[in-house]
């Protein structure tokens, strides 16, 4: 597939944002296991979430974060928030910040998505407490 100027540059910040914010282990993962079905809707994420929305300048990785994983634990996609859980030794925000924006999400999305979400972040942080006592 030919790419036009744009989209290549789209696509190179994004795998260097997506790589910094996930981590490469994770991003390295995801494209190897890339098909020919979903090859290029791993190109399309790689250059429009991440090249097009994350690469921009005006909120910070940080305000990306919050407001990332607000939406996912809204939502209820319980996979991808734990992933941006994950992310946030990378974002940096702290287990304070989350914690202060899953009480949000109770109060606005509703007790059961902020009982779920709280669940998945003590299960996401026991394992990097685990992972950084090794």
């Amino acid at each position: 597939m030919s790419e036009s100027k744009p989209d290549k540059e789209l696509f190179d910040l994004g795998l260097q944002v997506r790589r910094e914010t996930l981590g490469d282990e994770y991003v390295d993962a995801a494209l190897a296991k890339a098909t020919e079905l979903d090859e290029e809707f791993q190109r399309l994420i790689t250059a429009t979430a991440w090249g097009a929305v994350w690469g921009r300048d005006t909120l910070s990785r940080r305000d990306r974060s919050l407001i990332t994983i607000t939406q996912l634990a809204s939502l209820g996609h319980h996979e991808e928030l734990a992933l941006h859980l994950r992310a946030t030794v990378n974002t940096g925000l702290s287990r304070e910040d989350v914690k202060e924006v899953l009480m949000q999400v109770g109060v606005y999305s509703g007790v059961p998505a902020a009982n779920s979400a709280f669940k998945i972040a003590k299960e996401v942080f026991a394992n990097l407490d685990k992972m950084k006592r090794k």
